[in-house]
């Protein structure tokens, strides 16, 4: 028997073909999205992905990881962030018409999540919480090798915790403060407020750095002015980390998972300015009985991780 994954992202779209059993890959495709065209233009590059797969063999299931939120259980995309044209699409219908295949959608957080849990750091754990740390944050939760909360309109959403709503009128979300977009828009907004006076070295040094254009700034400009010593960019990844490390702190306080892994572009800074504070603020916020009880590690299975947690998907659809 075969299965197929796919991720659909906003910049790419990944078709696998793998043994049902061993989930060792046959064939793999990938293309790169034009948003331009929309969720149709999308859907045709996807149909000609993957008839090309069935080409070679029959397939038996397949397994999509989506870039967005959505219903688990109807397989009706909610809308992506990145391209227009999903709202309120029903892709698993629609796969099982234009392939013949029986077909399972998760968001790709959670269709991640549970490759790490079973093939990435998470292996052999009974329970694994996933964050990921990109332009946005999202979780995903694995106990038994089974996403949890699959059937509900959404689940383990760590990004979307207020830290500090109950002392002010408003509170901004961890993903607004944590996030690769949050970091780079809290810089953004520090530097636009000093005054003129004030313009001391760590100012311009960020400044050059994005050629004086603000709109230019990144989160890697940001890890690696704080790795030499910008007080700006330091501070501001602090912050960060803490609000992150709270966050994860009410999670295992809730959710006592045996491992967090933390995956997505922000982990990957340097050690010193992400993970090594993260865990000291974990250790800080985290219920004391609980403290010794859980692993935080990076994520392992990189870009394809989405596409190997389709194809697990596609699986146990086969087996239950």
């Amino acid at each position: 028997m075969k299965v197929v994954g796919v991720e659909i992202g906003g910049t790419k779209l990944q078709a696998t073909l793998a043994d049902a059993d061993s989930l060792e890959v046959m064939c793999s495709l990938r293309e790169t999205i034009e948003p331009a065209k929309g969720a149709a233009g999308i859907r045709h590059q996807l149909e000609a992905m993957v008839h090309s797969l069935q080409a070679q063999h029959e397939v038996d299931a397949m397994g999509i990881g989506f870039g967005g939120p959505l219903d688990a259980k109807t397989g009706v995309t909610t809308k992506s962030h990145q391209v227009e044209g999903w709202e309120q699409f029903p892709l698993a219908h629609w796969c099982r018409d234009q392939f013949d295949i029986p077909t399972v959608i998760r968001n790709d957080c959670d269709t991640a999540a549970l490759a790490e849990a079973t093939l990435g750091a998470g292996k052999g754990k009974q329970s694994s919480f996933y964050v990921t740390v990109g332009s946005g944050i999202g979780g995903g939760y694995v106990v038994d090798g089974k996403l949890l909360g699959t059937s509900r309109p959404a689940f383990a959403e760590i990004g979307h915790l207020r830290p500090g709503v109950l002392h002010s009128e408003a509170g901004n979300t961890v993903e607004a403060e944590s996030s690769g977009f949050g970091i780079t828009a809290e810089v953004r907004h520090l530097l636009q407020s000093i005054a003129p006076e004030d313009q001391a070295d760590d100012y311009w040094d960020l400044m050059n750095r994005c050629d004086g254009n603000l709109e230019l700034l990144t989160t890697q400009i940001v890890a690696d002015a704080a790795a030499q010593g910008n007080g700006i960019a330091y501070a501001v990844l602090a912050d960060a980390t803490e609000t992150l490390g709270w966050a994860i702190a009410q999670m295992i306080t809730l959710m006592a998972p045996e491992v967090v892994v933390i995956g997505g572009g922000v982990s990957l800074m340097p050690e010193e300015l992400f993970l090594t504070p993260l865990k000291e603020s974990v250790a800080t916020y985290v219920f004391p009985p609980l403290a010794k009880s859980f692993e935080i590690v990076r994520a392992e299975l990189g870009e394809a991780v989405v596409v190997q947690g389709a194809l697990l998907l596609a699986q146990q659809s086969l087996a239950y």
